[in-house]
């Protein structure tokens, strides 16, 4: 089957932003549990010589601790930087291959894979093509995997009601935004069960709490889209005024609560 490009109106520009800061981002970005892979692997039923694609690898945050679990992997990676960051990173796993491309062009060996996972990627993918190709190249009872996280209330709640008055003054088109409880959150699994692709699927969620010093956390805020996005002089302006919130009212350091969601699907036969 030969897969065409189709964009559908997605943003290429905001989808290749994490390329111009891959070194930060693999710095920066918080890591995902461990027990979301335990959690992962128990629920799809991952042999010890499992097969597996990851949609969107970035800099290989979340490809990491399934190469340590001995896994084979191929990691598809729009940016050809933050693939750059990754084959480094990954450069002592033998059964790790890291492939520069979209998703959407890229061509799929003949071998089917036994799970597909996209980790805070795959929202990035033409929804033309996301079920539809990823289906095509799963095995029969194969699963896919979209991991993902959301910003949560916990940790230091008023340390983000605090900072809305810098995105309202230095942000242009910014609104006041509340953090929601994570039982407010609905899964959004609406585009995959319209698929008729998969089994209806199986959703967990995992929370933790981390804590970043004023230069840790101005430097995750560097590497969100929108972020970047911004001009120079308000971005500058933007993160000069949360680091000093950091500094004067909560003693250099904050806490965020996330919320790690496990979205999981099993191949119709």
């Amino acid at each position: 089957m030969k897969w065409r490009k189709e964009r559908s109106g997605l943003s290429i520009d905001n989808k290749t932003t994490f390329n111009q800061v891959a070194e930060l981002y693999d710095r920066a970005r918080n890591r995902y549990p461990d027990r979301l892979f335990d959690g992962l692997v128990r629920l799809a039923g991952l042999a010890a010589d499992a097969r597996i694609l990851e949609i969107g690898c970035g800099t290989g945050i979340a490809t990491l601790p399934l190469a340590e679990r001995g896994y084979r992997v191929v990691g598809v990676e729009l940016g050809p930087q933050m693939a750059e960051v990754a084959r480094r990173k990954l450069a002592r796993f033998a059964q790790v291959d890291i492939q520069t491309a979209a998703y959407e062009d890229w061509l799929p060996p003949e071998e089917p894979f036994d799970l597909v996972i996209s980790a805070t990627a795959f929202h990035w993918i033409d929804p033309q093509v996301k079920y539809r190709k990823t289906a095509h190249i799963l095995k029969a009872g194969g699963h896919l995997a979209v991991v993902k996280y959301h910003h949560v209330a916990g940790g230091d709640d008023s340390f983000f009601e605090r900072v809305q008055s810098c995105y309202l003054r230095c942000m242009p088109g910014a609104s006041e935004l509340r953090l929601p409880q994570p039982q407010e959150l609905q899964p959004d699994t609406a585009q995959l069960e319209a698929s008729g692709l998969f089994e209806r699927p199986v959703i967990r969620n995992w929370d933790t709490i981390e804590t970043y010093t004023r230069q840790a956390y101005i430097e995750l805020l560097s590497t969100y889209s929108n972020h970047i996005a911004l001009d120079a002089a308000n971005r500058a302006q933007l993160l000069d005024c949360i680091g000093g919130i950091i500094d004067r009212e909560y003693g250099g350091q904050v806490r965020k609560r996330y919320l790690h969601e496990l979205i999981i699907a099993r191949k119709l036969v």
